[in-house]
């Protein structure tokens, strides 16, 4: 196997290897992309200022105006949020079923 020095010549023997390095990209600090898999990167800076973690659970919201929310979960777990969602939900439809409707229910299920 023939290769080439730095210095141009030819030696027998001698092995180069070549990193390739992929090119710089320029970033606005403080901003990021969203990738084709809907992902985003955090910057370092972000990261060490809100005291985040590795594998730490986020949540994300949108709000009217298109902004995109991350903050902590608190950790909150999915029976959490269900519980949550449950509680918004309940009583939100007053006078539609009877009083006794989920007895009645119950009685069919025996």
């Amino acid at each position: 196997m023939r290769v080439w020095e730095a210095t141009g010549r030819m030696r027998p023997g001698v092995a180069v290897i070549v990193l390739l390095m992929a090119r710089q990209v320029k970033r606005r600090r403080g901003f990021t992309h969203l990738s084709p898999k809907r992902q985003i990167t955090l910057p370092v800076s972000v990261v060490e200022r809100a005291g985040l973690t590795i594998g730490e659970e986020l949540a994300v919201e949108a709000d009217d105006e298109g902004r995109v929310i991350v903050s902590r979960s608190g950790a909150e777990t999915v029976g959490d949020r269900r519980r949550r969602a449950l509680d918004r939900a309940a009583g939100a439809l007053p006078g539609v079923w009877p009083a006794s409707a989920l007895d009645d229910l119950r009685d069919e299920w025996r």
